[in-house]
């Protein structure tokens, strides 16, 4: 006996022609409309707000029924810049031979839209993030540094505080609020999506930037410097997975990961690359 799934009808945009099966089937009207056109009302706003994660949860769940009918065993592991799965990871395949361990680069207007429409499974992340539909654990914190291009005044520097920095123009990658500084810098113009995005426009000398120090240990670049800043606020790297996530092999993965937390910081701790290569092998 199969049984059929009704697909979710995206009423919301029939809503403006069909009043009446919005009504029959949320018992709200989610619509107002006049002679200057169509307007949400409370009750659509509060759609518009919940049907997202919603409809990605689904699109997430047909992602895992169709790698467990294919008989794949897989897990897809997000993170994000300068931050190590590899600790995490083996501590997870110890429990789980069988399971592939796969890794995906993401970026911050991106993570969570791929936790919820299941083209990761667990995710690395970095605040901040809209956790909604989302099941968001912090792991540890970093402290920030400044990136500087190579000919600045402070390159040289051991370390600089927030008010060195103070109208210096800022290269950010997401909306001026985040900003760590408690005055915010003016926006230097240059949007940017990424580390690598980040570190060509410093270089070029449109701005300054911070980043968390792991940026320190895993990217170079010949025309930027690093600089540490400890008035800011750290960096916050969390796991996060999918409300409707209910793998028990996910569930051992966030158990693994929060159990290297520790070592996971380390990695990104140049002050222990510099004891030897093999340094945070041995603490590990």
């Amino acid at each position: 006996m199969s049984v059929r799934m009704p697909r979710f009808l995206p009423t919301i945009f029939l809503a403006a022609s069909v009043p009446w099966l919005v009504r029959g089937t949320f018992g709200a009207s989610l619509f107002t409309r006049d002679r200057h056109g169509v307007e949400l009302t409370d009750a659509g706003r509060q759609l518009l707000a919940d049907a997202g994660p919603l409809l990605a949860s689904t699109h997430a769940v047909r992602r895992r029924v169709s790698a467990a009918a294919s008989g794949k065993r897989r897990l897809m592991v997000g993170f994000r810049a300068g931050i190590a799965v590899t600790p995490a990871a083996r501590a997870f395949e110890d429990r789980h031979p069988d399971v592939v361990v796969d890794v995906q680069r993401i970026e911050g207007d991106d993570q969570a839209a791929m936790l919820l429409d299941g083209r990761i499974d667990v995710g690395y992340v970095r605040l901040p993030i809209d956790e909604a539909g989302l099941r968001v654990t912090p792991l540890y914190t970093e402290p920030r540094v400044a990136v500087l291009p190579a000919g600045h005044r402070f390159a040289g520097k051991a370390e600089v505080t927030e008010a060195d920095l103070a109208g210096e123009p800022l290269v950010w990658h997401g909306d001026p609020s985040t900003q760590p500084t408690e005055r915010p810098l003016p926006n230097a113009g240059y949007p940017v999506r990424g580390v690598d995005e980040t570190l060509e426009h410093v270089a070029a000398g449109r701005g300054i930037s911070f980043l968390a120090r792991s940026a320190s240990v895993f990217y170079s670049h010949p025309d930027v410097v690093y600089v540490p800043i400890r008035d800011l606020a750290p960096d916050q790297v969390c796991l996060a997975v999918a409300a409707s996530q209910t793998s028990p092999v996910v569930d051992d993965f966030v158990t693994a990961a929060q159990s290297t937390a520790e070592i996971t910081a380390e990695c990104g701790n140049y002050e222990m690359w510099q004891l030897g290569g093999d340094a945070v092998t041995r603490h590990a």
